[in-house]
């Protein structure tokens, strides 16, 4: 093979590179950083490889245990980078670090001519042919590169804080010229917009990140009633405990008010965050889906005390008819509308976020005016936007390709894919709608230059 890497296939068989080409004629790819754990990138990937099934896959390492749709799909390539077979990849994935950049050039996309890059660090790096459109869907830029500081406070142990600072200037290097090999940014809001913008000095479309909606519902005020006497009757924290997501102030504010709060999740903060608590929380670690959904429905209101770039959770959340009481910065701003939708908080400490909820408490929200808001976050809206997103992108790419030659870009002219073709293709490939389809609102948040 030209390249060192692996192709997983249909029950993870290892399949020729060769064969994981698309068509000559618009043949996409898809580039993900690595697939080592579930969170709301892979769900955006997963609605890549839902609008372009025949795509392949390319990543750095590959957990299978954690994507056996994926892996059982006959029809989806999966092809991972030489450190698929380094010791441990999947556990210890971050601490080859250096390598991730060798390892996204040395992945071989020649004969793509579309390439859609899923990318918060590396994906974004590929090598791609001289002709090809890449679109990168960008979660934010390079986290340990850009803000190093704060991420190594949060992320990394003294260790690696000790080895990391002599790499992290040449990783932001590599990361600027790497973002010259993206023709068409898009940005998860307007946060990552804006770091876009002063990072790699280039504009970008924002597309909101796909949330399903109709996977949630306001409850009765019957159902609610029932739920309380359940026990069920508390404010929210639904989040990966890491101490970025400050569910510590929290957990001092909810101290403070000696009011019910219901934490939901896991991670290397839950010791901390259980020696904290007073009588009032509970941690129930990681629970079914379902037991989210009705955890959402029936709360006071979702407590969101970190700052994100976007805020999956405060979407399910107004979806379920329910409140948001937030930090107040991050993609939360784009989401949650003050004194309708939900309350923010600042500063980012306990008694702010205690005042925050005395003021929720005094507000009679509307779940379904709630639920509304929600609905502009939907899968569908995701999917309609990314699909006409790309169809113009890629025929601006021919455009701008033929002129350079002296021709346009007109019916019949045998040198460029049709605009036309992408479009049926993407929408012959739309996955299923959910089963509920929620209500459009009026105000439908479209993609919107910077």
């Amino acid at each position: 093979m030209g390249r060192d890497e692996s192709v997983h296939g249909a029950g993870g068989r290892l399949i020729d590179p060769r064969t994981a080409r698309g068509s000559e004629a618009t043949s996409p790819a898809l580039v993900h950083d690595y697939l080592v754990q579930v969170g709301g990138a892979e769900r955006c990937l997963e609605e890549f490889a839902g609008l372009f099934p025949g795509a392949p896959i390319y990543t750095a390492v590959l957990d299978p245990s954690r994507f056996p749709a994926l892996i059982r799909d006959p029809g989806r390539r999966i092809v991972t980078s030489f450190l698929q077979r380094v010791p441990l990849p999947r556990r210890i994935y971050r601490a080859y670090l250096p390598l991730y950049p060798l390892a996204f050039e040395l992945l071989d996309l020649r004969g793509h001519d579309l390439v859609i890059s899923s990318s918060s660090a590396f994906a974004k790096g590929v090598l791609t042919d001289p002709g090809a459109c890449h679109i990168c869907y960008c979660y934010t830029p390079m986290r340990f590169a850009w803000d190093y500081h704060g991420f190594a406070t949060r992320e990394v142990g003294p260790l690696a804080r000790f080895f990391l600072p002599p790499l992290v200037g040449g990783l932001r290097v590599w990361d600027r010229v790497s973002a010259d090999r993206v023709d068409q940014f898009v940005a998860i809001s307007r946060v990552v917009a804006e770091r876009i913008r002063k990072f790699y000095g280039r504009e970008s479309t924002i597309i909101y990140p796909p949330v399903p909606t109709g996977e949630f519902r306001p409850w009765s005020a019957e159902e609610r009633a029932g739920a309380a006497r359940e026990g069920r009757d508390a404010y929210l924290v639904v989040s990966r405990l890491a101490p970025y997501k400050r569910i510590d102030v929290a957990v001092e504010a909810f101290n403070q008010l000696r009011r019910p709060l219901v934490v939901i999740g896991d991670g290397r903060d839950m010791g901390r965050l259980r020696r904290m608590a007073g009588p009032t929380i509970r941690f129930l670690g990681r629970v079914s889906d379902g037991e989210v959904r009705a955890w959402l429905a029936t709360c006071r209101a979702l407590i969101w005390p970190g700052e994100e770039d976007f805020g999956l959770v405060p979407v399910e959340a107004l979806a379920s008819g329910r409140p948001v009481v937030a930090y107040g910065a991050g993609g939360v701003l784009e989401i949650v509308e003050e004194g309708v939708s939900g309350v923010f908080f600042t500063p980012q400490v306990p008694e702010a976020l205690a005042a925050a909820v005395l003021r929720s408490e005094q507000i009679a929200w509307d779940p379904e005016r709630l639920s509304r808001r929600a609905a502009q976050f939907d899968t569908r809206v995701f999917r309609e936007s990314f699909r006409d997103f790309a169809a113009a992108a890629f025929a601006e790419h021919w455009e701008r390709r033929l002129a350079a030659r002296g021709s346009r870009l007109v019916a019949g002219d045998t040198g460029a894919p049709r605009l036309g073709s992408l479009r049926s293709d993407c929408a012959s490939r739309e996955p299923r709608a959910a089963s509920r389809e929620p209500e459009r609102s009026e105000e439908v948040v479209t993609p919107w230059r910077t």
